[in-house]
């Protein structure tokens, strides 16, 4: 943040005032914005080549493929001189989907175990003695019919942030943990009408997952 903040606010110094005291052949901007860029990219090669948490790696490429290109480069003050200059990625190509990949493999497990502990949590509820929660007068499970939604949903919309391509790559890897945990939803359900005919609560436990499927729908 303090690299980037510093480039743009000198950058800018020298497009509005220090281009204008040496002659055009000089091409003082493109000497600036390459000793800058050439710096910061190699700031972030370093930081991308260490052990990096997974916070750590989503701000990394946050950097490479939206702060860097769109929101620093794309600057009204700067993107006139910049789109002279051919600077480049903040990253190697190779490296940048090194990255990508541990991203995607990480979002992709955490979400997968994410669900697997919503359902645990949701089976645990059908056990006690209490009767479900209703939404709109309807009984419903806030935690399956809304929890997993939201989780699904707000892990692709993160990647998309990153990039198109990584978010569609994230939305095709979990579109294949989807189904399988619906299957587990299904099977576990499936489990409770057999064996809990006799709980308190059993007809509004049904009513409350088959008002799930539409939102799963």
């Amino acid at each position: 943040l303090h690299m980037g903040k510093t480039m743009k606010e000198d950058l800018t110094v020298v497009a509005k005032y220090i281009i204008k005291l040496y002659p055009p052949e000089f091409n003082v901007f493109s000497i600036y914005a390459e000793l800058y860029h050439n710096y910061f990219a190699s700031q972030a090669k370093k930081n991308a080549e260490s052990h990096l948490e997974d916070k750590d790696i989503y701000l990394l490429l946050s950097w490479v493929h939206n702060f860097y290109p769109k929101d620093m480069r794309k600057d009204h003050a700067l993107a006139m001189e910049l789109d002279k200059v051919k600077l480049g990625s903040l990253l190697p190509s190779s490296l940048s989907k090194e990255l990508e990949n541990k991203y995607l493999d990480s979002e992709e497990v955490t979400v997968k175990n994410s669900l697997s502990r919503c359902l645990d949590k949701e089976i645990q509820r059908w056990k006690e003695d209490k009767e479900p929660e209703k939404l709109n007068g309807h009984f419903q499970s806030e935690l399956l019919g809304i929890f997993v939604i939201q989780s699904i949903y707000s892990s692709q919309k993160r990647a998309e942030d990153i990039s198109k391509a990584v978010g569609e790559e994230l939305s095709r890897r979990l579109l294949k943990e989807l189904p399988a945990f619906l299957r587990s939803y299904r099977d576990a359900f499936e489990d409770f009408k057999e064996k809990s005919k006799k709980h308190t609560y059993y007809k509004p436990i049904l009513i409350a997952n088959i008002n799930n499927c539409w939102n799963f729908r």
